[in-house]
């Protein structure tokens, strides 16, 4: 495992913070979650809850181990430093400012560990007028331009359904920062300070709709070329129920799919944006069911693939290939607090000091 040995302590909530350590556990890290004592992270009494325990969290916390601190306490700050000690990585998503004045920011953490990397992973960033601001997915989405994007030319915006912001701005980007980190550490041995913001993150991977733009380009809701302008690139309705989707850009895919479909005369209207050829195109998919297209496309290249349901998606054979859903052998998603003891005794402190700090309510 590449990043076994590596100590990261990961006091995030929720799932931008959580995904991102996600990673890293799986790749060898001891992720340590640092909980509050009594509720912990707030996903955990997410529905559904399986074992009295939220399915939501089980999935993004497999491989960490849990201790419960109270970092308003002056003992608590003091164990949670005593561990900054023994560690590389130290991930937060505060509000700016909170971790000072829980007496936690960086100069204080970065005098204690000056090899450590410390990662704060907010909505808006460090610095300018909306950093204090609260926030979720759709916010940053929506302010990064990427929902007013989405949806349908004469309709409203539509709310993305995966968590496109907290998963990659808040979870796969600063992963990937860490990781950079770490190998500055290792060439210079001086840990650095990296602030996250999931919006800058959905701004970055607009890219293209920007170059777009500054190119004369008209882009709108409705209006990219990937986002079903032309009938090349468009997802269908089947006949019965159920959809089909079409991603033949070049022309060799899309001609492919017009020969097989027997309608050869179509291969003109691959780019073309008027109604009667996306009305055309739409008449031809609701004339057979998914299953009779997948049996007609499955064998062709055309860049042609059903849309599958969640409960589809274990049954594919590329997705049963790749082993995706197989039980492996990670460590479970920690109980609250549940390796407390285990890791107190990892920086000295005897069970009659455990005893002690539970009594005080510090753990």
């Amino acid at each position: 495992m590449p990043l076994k040995g590596t100590r990261v302590l990961d006091l995030t909530r929720l799932l931008p913070g959580a995904y991102c350590t996600l990673l890293l556990a799986d790749m060898g890290a001891d992720v340590i979650k640092v909980e509050e004592p009594g509720s912990g992270d707030y996903m955990r009494s997410t529905p559904p809850v399986v074992d009295g325990q939220s399915a939501l969290f089980d999935a993004i916390n497999r491989n960490k181990r849990s201790i419960t601190l109270n970092l308003k306490s002056d003992f608590g700050r003091e164990l949670l430093l005593r561990i900054v000690d023994t560690a590389d990585v130290l991930v937060e998503g505060n509000r700016p400012g909170v971790m000072d004045r829980l007496g936690l920011g960086w100069n204080v953490l970065h005098t204690r560990n000056r090899r450590l990397v410390m990662c704060s992973i907010t909505g808006y960033g460090q610095d300018g007028p909306f950093s204090a601001r609260a926030g979720h997915d759709l916010n940053y989405m929506a302010i990064a331009g990427a929902l007013g994007l989405n949806g349908a030319r004469d309709g409203p915006p539509v709310p993305l359904s995966v968590q496109v912001a907290d998963i990659g701005g808040g979870g796969l980007q600063p992963a990937v920062a860490i990781l950079g980190a770490l190998v500055a550490v290792q060439r210079r041995g001086e840990g650095r300070w990296i602030d996250v913001s999931m919006t800058d993150g959905a701004v970055s991977w607009l890219a293209l709709a920007f170059a777009a733009r500054a190119g004369g380009e008209r882009v709108a809701r409705g209006d990219q070329r990937l986002s079903g302008r032309y009938p090349c690139y468009r997802v269908y309705a089947c006949k019965g129920g159920g959809y089909y989707s079409v991603a033949a850009l070049e022309p060799k895919f899309w001609s492919a799919l017009c020969v097989t479909m027997e309608r050869p005369e179509l291969v003109e209207l691959q780019y073309s944006e008027a109604m009667d050829a996306h009305a055309t195109l739409e008449k031809i998919f609701a004339s057979r069911t998914r299953d009779q297209w997948e049996e007609m496309l499955s064998a062709q290249d055309a860049c042609c693939e059903p849309v599958l349901e969640l409960d589809e998606v274990a049954l594919h054979p590329q997705i049963a290939a790749r082993r995706l859903f197989e039980r492996g052998e990670s460590r479970h998603a920690p109980h609250l607090g549940e390796h407390t003891d285990e890791l107190l005794r990892e920086i000295g402190v005897d069970p009659a000091g455990v005893d002690e700090l539970k009594a005080q309510g510090v753990i």
